[in-house]
């Protein structure tokens, strides 16, 4: 009898342990396992990208403080450096990655991996030419250029030459390049007389700003898709000893861009794209690894523009971009 007691007891101890565990398991949805996000950014190349790594890098610590969440985080300066980054997220099983594609073409088939592995995947910034992403969260990148060709065509009353220096092969590049050429085109007299990429670069805008500045004597105005690369372009033009060029306009946000407003420089205007965009990228990240739906499947920042009127509004002296 004393056996049969003791041999029930210890069923219902299995029987309850084997609940216990049942509850934590359908709780998590990983049996136990620790939730990890999987982070892919470009290396810091320009001031806003080394913004956004910053930003990821602190969303994610947060969470992993807050929340017990654990996260990898890439960097890569070339597309197939970045393919195979993923390849080894991957391989580690993470739960949800987060991808800003260095180039949207290249990394559209390692989305598809991403998905075909049945992992959820957030992008930023660059779209991917697929629909591979659960969730998108961008900058209004076409509303940038329209505002940007809006204020062209308005500070020129109409009428001027235009240079644009673009980015690298992007959806990005693609968007606030045919939003600013539609809003040219509605003044017969805005002809946009140079077209070149300066890859994000400060360094590579200076240089091919010298380049169209010896090929063309008349410019009235620069728009450049980026605020590093306004910054190479400002160099090139005061170097040069310009005197043609009325003002030139970017994209981001920087800090020394809304300090050359300040003082009456030749940036007239930026339209935001605040890389802190990032940080709700990571946070829809560590919603879905915890297993909820996403609000959402495309979140959009508002291109706001900046210029000496309201750039005390935005201006931050403590910041790193």
């Amino acid at each position: 009898m004393k056996k049969f007691l003791i041999l029930c007891l210890s069923l219902v101890t299995v029987f309850s342990l084997a609940a216990c565990s049942d509850d934590t398991n359908s709780a998590d949805g990983k049996e136990g396992d620790t939730l990890k996000i999987g982070i892919s950014l470009p290396s810091a190349t320009h001031g806003w990208m080394g913004a956004l790594i910053d930003s990821a890098e602190k969303q994610a610590k947060a969470l992993k403080e807050s929340d017990g969440i654990e996260y990898v985080m890439t960097n890569a300066a070339d597309p197939n450096k970045q393919a195979n980054d993923v390849d080894d997220l991957i391989a580690q099983g993470v739960d949800v990655i987060v991808m800003l594609p260095i180039e949207s073409a290249a990394l559209s088939p390692v989305g598809q991996k991403i998905k075909d592995a049945g992992i959820p995947l957030i992008i930023v910034d660059r779209e991917l030419e697929n629909d591979a992403a659960t969730v998108v969260v961008k900058g209004d990148n076409e509303g940038i250029g329209v505002n940007a060709g809006k204020y062209f065509v308005e500070k020129l009353n109409g009428k001027g030459k235009v240079v644009e220096i673009s980015g690298p092969p992007s959806s990005v590049t693609e968007q606030r390049g045919s939003g600013f050429k539609e809003a040219m085109e509605s003044a017969e007299g805005m002809e946009i007389i140079a077209s070149q990429s300066g890859d994000f670069s400060t360094e590579k805008s200076l240089e091919v700003m010298e380049n169209i500045l010896q090929a063309h004597p008349q410019i009235d105005a620069v728009f450049t898709q980026d605020d590093g690369m306004a910054l190479g372009v400002i160099q090139a033009i005061k170097e040069a000893n310009r005197t043609d060029i009325q003002f030139v306009t970017g994209a981001g946000g920087g800090k020394a861009v809304f300090e050359d407003i300040k003082a009456d420089g030749f940036m007239s205007a930026t339209f935001l794209y605040s890389p802190t965009m990032v940080e709700d990228a990571v946070k829809i990240a560590a919603d879905i690894a915890k297993g909820n739906e996403p609000k959402e499947s495309m979140v959009v920042k508002e291109a706001t523009q900046v210029t000496k009127e309201n750039v005390d509004e935005f201006y931050d002296s403590e910041s790193k971009f």
